[in-house]
């Protein structure tokens, strides 16, 4: 009879979660449908054509309107790689190409776009020459060559496209590509010698100069390439030097730069000659106030734009004139935005004009303008960015504090006063490393959860780059506990203030945002109900010591050398979750890995896997049997792939 009976359950069980999936399926499905025609700057335009790419490959549409034709045809190159052992299923998981990057020639003569799959992580890069519409000519665009292991290009020429390639994560040599009537060749033009330096080739705004930038975690070089010469070398802006990151834009014969050489190492714009570019020319142009750090720069017209977060962790836009820079002034946006994704400028575009869209992870995008000359912050065409898209949601931003009298910034959403939300389920972000902020871009899912009646905080620790350089660098190497204690700060406060409880909160990350959420599940697991981490950093301590890793000596700036420094070797110790799993009751925890991930090892998710099995097991077996305290879920989903960001593909990512 007892056997009946727990077969019954497992059943109703199971039919429960199958209700449930179904119904998270269409709910996520509408929303994304919901969604689907909001502004995304994903079009191209040249002189005389606009480019945009569909499901099958790239179209090319002239401004008149008339019917697109095909630039790219995606299937060619799926044929091509399908000759295989594999079957249809198999083949097409594997060999799905998506475009992920599109450049135009200065003249429009050529195409180059890069192509992926989500079982690699290097890119294809395809040249195409445009020809002239309706030429007499058979079939005038054609695929006149096509490149592997291509992260970033760019066109210098019409005929000359210089290019990185991506080795083992590895950024380190630039090439030169050349197409000529007589045929085409490629030429070495620059290789890095630092294990910890990653190259990638960039374009100036307008056009006239190509940057090789070549930065590791601490310190950037940069050459500049003019293409207005017609030997088009390269030569060095300042040598590298420990602690200095620098970023070049161009402004009519002069570089504009910015710098880590602000007040506490933050960023400042500085200015020097072209022809004069090392470090002893630069003038300081710009320093924000105290407290407003610079996210990005650029240069609109005789405006330099510069997208920055007030102390208070709001997005501004601070524009200098560089005819007059004691005249800067800035532009308040939308106190919800928490992203912005700046347009590259049209080719044919001659006015100065800075397009952005702005959205937070409930906000869906909204395109604006703004005309640096006079200030003029407009809205761009409305698109799928109505407001009744938009929902009556609440942005709050609030500041815990740790036990070292830090204030880390936390952004909640609620639908809710949040005196009501002390019920609610609530979703914590967190990342904290390598000085990037968190990904707050709108995500049809989180708005859904804010619609069902989640809150969801943000919690933007240090070792993240909200705050600036001083941020990330107080949870680098041997502060990295800081990281970890500013997550617990962040839960005190939030169940302080009466928005939801421990066992109703949830916290959600992916790669090195595991670390913090790993730690603090080993530390007071009692903190959080539920976590979820995809493509999970929680052996530290293993990947640091294995130089034969594509990432470790790079990665070990941030992390420390467990191998050349004892005390590097107790501080990750001390925190790395797989090291510090110990028999307790721990929250429940899906996992998602790749098995084809190389920039986080699959055996890591394994051994952590197990360890925590084994030791919420030896727990459990210890407990009387008269404590009815349920064993919490550990789930591992290893999904085929080599993306470490998870599947492009939509159906993919729904299944996933």
């Amino acid at each position: 009879g007892t056997s009946d009976s727990s077969v019954d359950h497992f059943s109703s069980e199971l039919e429960r979660y199958k209700d449930l999936q179904n119904y998270f399926h269409r709910r996520l499905k509408a929303a994304y449908r919901r969604f689907s025609n909001i502004p995304d700057h994903s079009l191209v335009c040249g002189h005389h054509h606009v480019y945009f790419i569909e499901g099958d490959g790239i179209y090319i549409m002239d401004k008149r309107q008339s019917e697109p034709e095909q630039v790219l045809n995606l299937g060619q190159f799926s044929s091509q790689e399908g000759k295989t052992g594999l079957d249809n299923e198999e083949k097409k998981q594997r060999f799905q190409w998506s475009v992920q990057r599109i450049r135009l020639s200065p003249q429009e003569k050529h195409l180059a776009a890069t192509l992926k799959t989500p079982h690699r992580e290097e890119a294809k890069c395809v040249v195409v020459r445009l020809g002239k519409r309706n030429s007499p000519h058979l079939d005038p665009r054609h695929v006149v060559f096509t490149l592997d292991n291509v992260f970033s290009f760019e066109w210098a020429t019409d005929e000359v496209l210089f290019y990185t390639t991506l080795k083992n994560l590895r950024c380190s040599r630039v090439f030169r590509l050349d197409l000529t009537s007589s045929g085409s060749s490629i030429t070495p033009v620059y290789e890095e010698t630092h294990p910890n330096v990653f190259v990638e080739v960039a374009l100036s705004r307008d056009q006239q100069i190509l940057s090789i930038n070549c930065n590791s975690r601490t310190s950037s070089e940069v050459l500049l390439i003019d293409t207005t010469t017609s030997h088009l070398e390269p030569f060095l802006v300042q040598p590298r030097q420990l602690d200095l990151l620098y970023h070049v834009e161009h402004w009519r014969g002069w570089l504009i730069t910015l710098a880590n050489t602000g007040s506490g190492q933050e960023y400042q714009v500085m200015r020097a000659p072209l022809s004069k570019p090392s470090m002893v020319s630069w003038v300081p142009l710009f320093s924000p106030g105290l407290g407003t750090t610079i996210k990005d720069m650029d240069i609109v017209g005789d405006h330099c734009v510069l997208v920055s977060r007030t102390a208070a962790g709001e997005l501004v836009l601070i524009v200098v004139p560089l005819k007059c820079p004691k005249e800067a002034y800035t532009v308040q946006l939308p106190s919800w935005a928490c992203a912005i994704k700046t347009k590259r400028p049209d080719m044919a575009d001659q006015r100065s004009v800075f397009e952005f869209l702005i959205s937070s992870p409930v906000h869906s995008p909204v395109p604006y303008c703004l005309h640096p000359e006079d200030g003029l912050l407009l809205p761009g065409p409305k698109d799928g960015s109505s407001p009744e898209n938009q929902g009556n949601y609440t942005t709050t931003r609030l500041e815990a504090c740790n036990h070292d009298g830090t204030l880390v910034p936390v952004t909640l959403f609620h639908t809710v006063p949040m005196e009501g939300l002390r019920h609610a389920p609530l979703l914590v972000h967190v990342y904290g490393a390598y000085g990037r902020d968190l990904d707050m871009e709108f995500c049809p899912e989180k708005r859904l959860l804010l619609e069902q009646g989640w809150a969801l905080a943000y919690c933007h620790i240090r070792g993240g780059g909200e705050r600036g350089q001083s941020w990330q660098r107080q949870a680098r190497v041997e502060g990295k506990q800081r990281g970890v204690e500013d997550l617990q700060a962040c839960l005190h406060y939030l169940f302080s203030l009466g928005v939801s409880s421990p066992s109703l909160t949830a916290l959600t990350t992916y790669s090195a945002g595991a670390v913090p959420v790993g730690a603090l599940c080993n530390r007071h697991p009692d903190m959080m109900r539920a976590v979820t981490l995809r493509a999970p950093f929680l052996d530290v301590l293993g990947t640091m010591q294995d130089p034969s890793l594509p990432l470790t000596l790079e990665d070990r700036e941030e992390w420390g050398d467990p191998v050349g420094n004892p005390q590097h070797r107790l501080t990750i110790s001390s925190y790395c979750p797989l090291h510090n799993i110990t028999p307790q009751c721990y929250p429940s925890i899906l996992l998602t890995a790749y098995s084809g991930d190389a920039r986080v090892p699959l055996s890591g998710v394994l051994k952590y896997t197990e360890k925590l099995k084994t030791a919420i097991h030896t727990y459990f077996t210890k407990k009387p049997k008269s404590d009815s305290e349920p064993a919490p879920n550990i789930v591992l989903n290893i999904q085929p792939g080599a993306n470490h960001n998870g599947p492009e593909d939509f159906e993919m990512m729904l299944e996933e």
